[in-house]
């Protein structure tokens, strides 16, 4: 199976991040001097995105297994929104690897039902991706519009997001679609709670995708947790909050 391409950089204690769907490493550019200051960065690029184009997204489980092999021996974790999910799921797959875990504006089922209100409607990801076969280019710009909703330097922040998206060559429609497959069908509820690692849940209440609900609800789950919702901060807080969210993250890591 091919590698996962992995941009490593810094020194100190190993940090790896995981970026959110249709995006890629570059989408860290922001606050990855300022992190390697302190710590090895691994930002890896997911399977089907950025320099990974070439891995296929199979299921939830394998995926996170082929993730696990692009990791250091051990250290802390960080993912954002679907990379939060896989880093979930690699506390099951390998506890021992993983140090202090970060979950930024992710939810651990991400399409509502009767027992999780704190979710999408079903029609909102049957829309996405009846989008992506018929105008790629306009739904992508929609979903990075979504990140930064309602937050007044709108306009800059998506010009970062699609920098991030084209830096490393958009990625397939099929891969996006197989991402959203897993979006629509993962429920990781019942693996929250035996989660034993030091725990930080970041979350922006002004987060157009992953309600503030679902990241207080994480962060109430999680033994060994602490739960940071920052005032106005959108799905991307590390852009739109980048002085608070790098302030929070730093205290956390280092404490």
């Amino acid at each position: 199976m091919k590698p996962l391409f992995v941009e490593r950089m810094g020194h100190g204690p190993d940090l790896t991040l995981l970026h959110g769907w249709g995006l890629n490493g570059a989408v860290w550019n922001s606050i990855r001097d300022a992190l390697a200051e302190r710590f090895t960065l691994h930002l890896i690029d997911l399977p089907g995105h950025g320099y990974s184009q070439h891995v296929g997204i199979g299921s939830f489980t394998a995926t996170a297994e082929h993730v696990t092999r692009a990791m250091p021996q051990r250290g802390h974790l960080l993912g954002w929104s679907i990379g939060g999910q896989f880093a979930i799921e690699l506390v099951r797959l390998v506890p021992d690897k993983i140090d202090k875990l970060v979950l930024i504006a992710t939810t651990p089922q991400f399409i509502a039902n009767p027992a999780w209100p704190h979710g999408k409607k079903t029609a909102t990801l049957d829309q996405f991706a009846k989008n992506l076969k018929e105008n790629y280019h306009a739904t992508i710009r929609e979903f990075l519009a979504l990140q930064i909703l309602n937050h007044p330097d709108q306009r800059a922040t998506i010009a970062e997001l699609q920098t991030a998206v084209s830096a490393r060559g958009a990625p397939d429609i099929a891969h996006l679609t197989a991402g959203l497959e897993l979006l629509r069908s993962n429920d990781l509820r019942n693996q929250i709670q035996n989660i034993r690692h030091q725990t930080l849940v970041i979350q922006g209440d002004r987060d157009a995708l992953t309600s503030e609900r679902a990241g207080h609800w994480l962060a109430a789950q999680i033994p060994s947790s602490q739960y940071e919702m920052i005032p106005f901060a959108t799905h991307a807080p590390f852009l739109s909050h980048r002085d608070i969210f790098m302030a929070r993250l730093m205290q956390f890591l280092h404490s």
